[in-house]
C-alpha cells in the first residue's frame, strides 16, 4: 500500500515527452534539474518504512498500511496526525516542499462531499470519485493539481478565441474522452497523476459545456507534453545556494495534444453546476496543508534572522526585538488559525471532518497577505552582508581565505565558515531567484488575495455580530428579516448553491 523511493522512481521513468532549457529530457530521475526533487520525494517515500518515522507517517487499517496524508479525515485526531506528519516530513527534508501529494488530495475530498448531488446527475461519475479516493489511499501515488490554463484573452469566452486556451473535450469515444488544451502544473513532470479541472468562475447561463471537465490524468499517458521552466538547481554550487539546489519544484506547461482520458478516470463532464461547486470548495481541505507550509517557511525566516542578530550582538536592541516580535506574532497567528480550525472542526455533507472553514480561510489570508512584509523584515534583520558575501570557493582559496577568516569570524563560537553558511542560507531564503519564485508561488498558489477575501466573506458567520448588535441596540425583530448571512456552505445549510459558487470561485496556480 505504501511505496519505496525506488518504486516511485520506476513509476515516472519511460517515454514522457519532457522539455527544459530547449532540450528533451531522457530520464527525469537523473536530469540535474529534476533529480534533487525526485530524490527528495523518493526519500520521503522511504521514510514511511523507517522506525523513527513510520508510526508518524503511516496508519494501518484492515491489515494494510497507508500514508497518513492520504487518509480520509473523519475526526479531529486525523487532522492532528496529518499536521504531525507534515511537520515531520518537512523536518526530514530540511526545508519546505510545496508539492508532495498530501496537499492536493484534499481537492478530491471536496468532490467526495458532493456524492449525493453527483448521483442525481450521473451515478457513474460519483462512483469514479469514490474509486479514485480509494485508489490514492491504496496506491500511494504522487498526485499533483492541474488548475490554471493559459486562458488567453480573459475578456473573451473561450469559444471566441483559440478554443485550446482552456482545456476542453474534442471527442467522445467508447474508451473515454479526448481532451485538448494546456495546464500549468507544478511538479507534473515527476509526479504520477494530476487532478485536472477547470478554472472558469462564471459559466453564465450555460448548463452544459465541453470545458466543464474534471478527471484524474495519468501523467504517463500518450500525447502529453511537458514544457518546463528553467530550474534553479545547478546554476551555482549547492554550498552557496543550498535551498535552490534542493527544493526547486519545477513548474511545467502540460500540453494535452488529444489525450485519451478513460471513462473510469472522469470525475465530472459537461456539468457546469458541478464545476462551480468544485471551484468554490476546491480548497475546503487543502488550504490547511498549504497554510501549514507557510508556517514552516516562517520558522526558517525567524531562525535565519535570529541567528544573525545573535551572531552580531544586535538582539539586545529594542528595535531589533520589535522586528523579531513582529515575526513571532505572524508565526503564532498562523499557528493559532491552524490549531483553532481543528479544535472547532465541522462535519462535511459526506461526514468528513472539515477544518473550521472561516478560521482556516482567515488564516490563509493572514499567511499569504502578510508574507511579503515578513520576508522583508527578515531581510532587514539579516542585514546587507547577505547580498555582498563572496562564494564558498573564495573562502577556500589560499590567497583570500586568511582575509575572509579575519573579517567573517565574529568570536570563538562564530567562525568564518559558520558565518558564511548562515549568510548563504539567508541569501537563498530571502534574496535569490529561488526566493523570489517561492514568494510568488506562495502568494498566488491558492488564488490571489481578493479571491481569498471573497471566500472569507462567504464562510464567516455574519449572523452572530448582527444578532449581538440587534439586541444591544434594541432593534426591532424585523431588521434582519430574510437577510440572514449565515454561510451558505456550512454543513447545516445549502452548501451546493450555484450563487455561492459563482461568488467564491478561486483562480489558483497548478
Amino acid at each position: 500500500m505504501i511505496r519505496t523511493g525506488d518504486q516511485y522512481r520506476e513509476s515516472i521513468r519511460g517515454s514522457r515527452e519532457i522539455y527544459i532549457n530547449g532540450e528533451r529530457v531522457t530520464d527525469v530521475t537523473t536530469h540535474p534539474q529534476f533529480k534533487p526533487l525526485v530524490d527528495l520525494r523518493a526519500r520521503l517515500y522511504d521514510a514511511q518504512f523507517e522506525e523513527n518515522s513510520k508510526d508518524i507517517l503511516t496508519y494501518t487499517e484492515n491489515g494494510e498500511t497507508s500514508a497518513i496524508g492520504y487518509k480520509l479525515p473523519y475526526s479531529q485526531t486525523d487532522w492532528w496526525a496529518k499536521r504531525r506528519a507534515t511537520d515531520h516530513l518537512m523536518t526530514q527534508a530540511g526545508g519546505v516542499v510545496s508539492r508532495i501529494g498530501d496537499e492536493t488530495v484534499g481537492e478530491m475530498w471536496s468532490l467526495f462531499d458532493a456524492a449525493d448531488v453527483l448521483n442525481n446527475i450521473d451515478p457513474q461519475f460519483a462512483k469514479n470519485i469514490d474509486a479514485h479516493v480509494r485508489n490514492v489511499i491504496n496506491g500511494d501515488p504522487f498526485q499533483v493539481s492541474a488548475n490554471t490554463d493559459p486562458k488567453g484573452d480573459r475578456s473573451k469566452p473561450p469559444q471566441d478565441q483559440d478554443p485550446d486556451m482552456l482545456l476542453h473535450v474534442v471527442k467522445e469515444t467508447d474508451a473515454g474522452i479526448i481532451v485538448r488544451g494546456a495546464k500549468f502544473e507544478t511538479a507534473a513532470a515527476y509526479a504520477n497523476q494530476a487532478f485536472t479541472k477547470p478554472t472558469i468562475a462564471n459559466w453564465g447561463s450555460e448548463e452544459m459545456s465541453d470545458y466543464a471537465i474534471g478527471f484524474i490524468c495519468d501523467l504517463n499517458a500518450p500525447n502529453l507534453k511537458f514544457i518546463c521552466r528553467s530550474g534553479f538547481a545547478g546554476r551555482a554550487p549547492a554550498e552557496d545556494y543550498p535551498l535552490a539546489n534542493k527544493f526547486d519544484e519545477i513548474d511545467a506547461l502540460v500540453i494535452f495534444d488529444d489525450v485519451l482520458v478513460p471513462w473510469e478516470d472522469v470525475l465530472f463532464y459537461r456539468q457546469t453546476k458541478v464545476a462551480k461547486f468544485m471551484r468554490a470548495s476546491l480548497h475546503r481541505y487543502t488550504a490547511f496543508a498549504f497554510v501549514q507550509r507557510i508556517l514552516k517557511y516562517t520558522d526558517m525566516l525567524i531562525g535565519a534572522a535570529l541567528f544573525n542578530v545573535r551572531q552580531t550582538g544586535l538582539d539586545k536592541l529594542q528595535g531589533v526585538q520589535d522586528k523579531l516580535s513582529a515575526l513571532a506574532c505572524y508565526r503564532e497567528g498562523i499557528n493559532a488559525h491552524l490549531t483553532a480550525s481543528i479544535a472547532l472542526a465541522e462535519k462535511s455533507p459526506a461526514g468528513l471532518m472539515m477544518p473550521n472553514q472561516s478560521l482556516m480561510y482567515a488564516g490563509r489570508v493572514t499567511a499569504c497577505s502578510k508574507l511579503p512584509e515578513m520576508v522583508h523584515i527578515a531581510r532587514e534583520l539579516c542585514g546587507g552582508q547577505i547580498c555582498v558575501t563572496p562564494d564558498a570557493a573564495t573562502f577556500r582559496n589560499p590567497e583570500t581565505k586568511p582575509w575572509l577568516d579575519k573579517y567573517y569570524s565574529i568570536n570563538k563560537e562564530w567562525l568564518a565558515e559558520d558565518r558564511r553558511r548562515l549568510l548563504a542560507f539567508a541569501r537563498d531564503l530571502l534574496n535569490s531567484d529561488y526566493a523570489g519564485h517561492h514568494l510568488s508561488f506562495q502568494t498566488f498558489a491558492q488564488s490571489p488575495n481578493f479571491a481569498q477575501l471573497a471566500t472569507i466573506y462567504q464562510n464567516f458567520n455574519w449572523d452572530g455580530p448582527l444578532a449581538f448588535v440587534k439586541q444591544a441596540a434594541g432593534l426591532s425583530d424585523t431588521v434582519m428579516g430574510e437577510h440572514s448571512m449565515t454561510p451558505k456552505n456550512s454543513a447545516a445549510s445549502s452548501w451546493f448553491s450555484p450563487d455561492f459558487a459563482s461568488h467564491t470561485a478561486e483562480t489558483s496556480m497548478g
